[in-house]
């Protein structure tokens, strides 16, 4: 039997290896593309077959290798058309060290139809960078600058990503944007050199801006944002810095990530809470909003404002109460709700004007943060067909707190007589749905998935401080 059982094995590895080597070329030039371009030329010591597939495989991937690794790979590279060129140089390095227009030359030669280069030093681009007529999907890291003039012309882009790059002038932008007649897609991060942030294309379908503060550098520019694209179905904005915020209509947006915190000072604070109002209202016909607001918004600009969202489903909101009660008011089809109040400046609950009943109609499922209990209590008296309420309280409450809030709530009239009561203390709640953001792919991502350094600012060494510590060690502890 142990003869017969081994001899079986052997057969089972065999036939694995024979079903492997009568893959087609295609196949394995395929399998191999998804490697960086070192380990699939370490596969030509395999066999003789895969002495020189690797010289066949249409992606050039290429992180911190040296510039000989580099210039040999690229002369041994036998395929007509590269589909993929990535080129990731190590900091180390000067970028004298490094032919880069050599190297994109050879790329735009090939065709290249994806282009990924992350510097980590600024450093200029070739210009004929700007006239690949390939290419679909450029993602520029770390280097520059972005031209304001010149010839400028992407014909086939769909994807565009910048990642801390230099631009010449504040029109460079909306220069680059104008010369992707077909771009879907924007992804801008940690904008260091733009004044003006003009963004405006009619055929741009999903949009990523970080607009984001530095303490390291100082600031006295009116700095602006502004947003015109009319075919936009999916918004992700992390905005720190502007003054100023405007978009045109939005009417084809389904789904967005808003989060404004500029706790600087500004010019006008009326001025600047109206435009962040009427940005706000811009996002109408939304159905799913995420919105994290920790910035100051003036009483006189928040009345003047006029927010309907009769198409929003689903709301995420990190702000002080007033907008809740907005929201309540004007979304008339909302059926899950997750509120965390800011804690900053606490605005008194104000209920909203019309009547709750027809308000509140179709919500089912509440998540909320809130030292308010009249929050808690005019929700359950009037949401007439909520299925679950979770309240969430504070860690710092000691235990005679705890059973008294929790006692206090549980005694509230529900108008729904199916609702289910649920408390959570706050570090055990998962709220990363506050803060989760979905790719254009349609795949979500946690920030934490990738964190390994926190930096904890101003801390004194409060109870609630070392809490709140103790809590974000052990949520990201696999990590750091």
């Amino acid at each position: 039997m142990d003869m017969l059982h081994n001899h079986s094995h052997g057969e089972r590895n065999t036939f694995s290896i024979d079903r492997l080597s009568d893959l087609p070329d295609s196949v394995l030039t395929h399998i191999l593309s998804f490697l960086q371009t070192k380990d699939s030329v370490r596969t030509s010591v395999l066999a003789r077959r895969w002495r020189y597939l690797w010289a066949y495989v249409p992606t050039l991937d290429f992180d911190g290798e040296n510039k000989d690794f580099i210039n040999k790979a690229m002369l041994l590279h036998i395929v007509e058309r590269v589909n993929t060129f990535r080129l990731l140089l190590d900091k180390d390095y000067s970028f004298h060290d490094y032919p880069l227009d050599t190297w994109t030359a050879f790329a735009i030669m090939r065709r290249v139809q994806n282009l990924d280069l992350c510097l980590r030093f600024q450093v200029a681009l070739p210009r004929r960078l700007f006239t690949c007529k390939t290419l679909v999907h450029l993602s520029l890291t770390s280097c520059g600058a972005i031209p304001k003039s010149g010839a400028v012309c992407l014909p086939s882009l769909k994807k565009l990503h910048l990642i801390r790059v230099r631009y010449e002038a504040d029109e460079s932008l909306p220069y680059l944007i104008s010369s992707c007649p077909v771009l879907e897609e924007l992804l801008i991060e940690s904008i260091m050199h733009l004044v003006s942030c003009i963004i405006s294309s009619p055929t741009i379908k999903w949009l990523t801006v970080q607009f984001q503060f530095n303490r390291y550098r100082s600031y006295s520019h009116d700095y602006r944002l502004e947003i015109n694209t009319p075919a936009l179905i999916y918004l992700n904005i992390v905005d720190g810095l502007s003054e100023h915020i405007e978009s045109g209509p939005l009417s084809s947006l389904t789904e967005a990530y808003v989060q404004v915190h500029n706790d600087q000072e500004k010019q006008d604070d009326f001025l600047y809470s109206r435009s962040v109002l009427e940005f706000i209202d811009r996002l109408r016909h939304i159905k799913c909003l995420k919105l994290d607001l920790f910035t100051d918004i003036v009483d006189s600009a928040f009345s003047t404002s006029a927010v309907s969202f009769r198409n929003l489903t689903k709301l995420t909101l990190f702000a002080d109460c007033r907008f809740l009660s907005k929201f309540l008011q004007s979304a008339h089809n909302l059926e899950i709700v997750f509120y965390f109040e800011a804690q900053k400046r606490i605005k008194r609950w104000m209920e909203p004007q019309q009547a709750p009943g027809y308000l509140l109609s179709r919500l089912r499922t509440i998540q909320l943060f809130t030292i308010q209990r009249e929050i808690v209590r005019y929700l359950l008296r009037n949401a007439t067909v909520l299925e679950k309420m979770v309240v969430v309280y504070h860690c710092a409450l000691n235990f005679e707190e705890r059973k008294y809030f929790l006692h206090e709530i549980s005694a509230f009239e529900r108008r729904s007589e199916v609702c289910e009561l649920a408390f959570v203390n706050l570090l055990d709640w998962d709220f990363d749905g506050m803060r989760r953001t979905k790719r254009p792919d349609g795949t979500q991502r946690s920030a934490k998935m990738h964190l390994k350094t926190i930096t904890l600012i101003d801390i004194v060494g409060t109870k609630h401080e070392l809490e709140i510590a103790r809590y974000v060690l052990r949520r990201n502890a696999e990590v750091l």
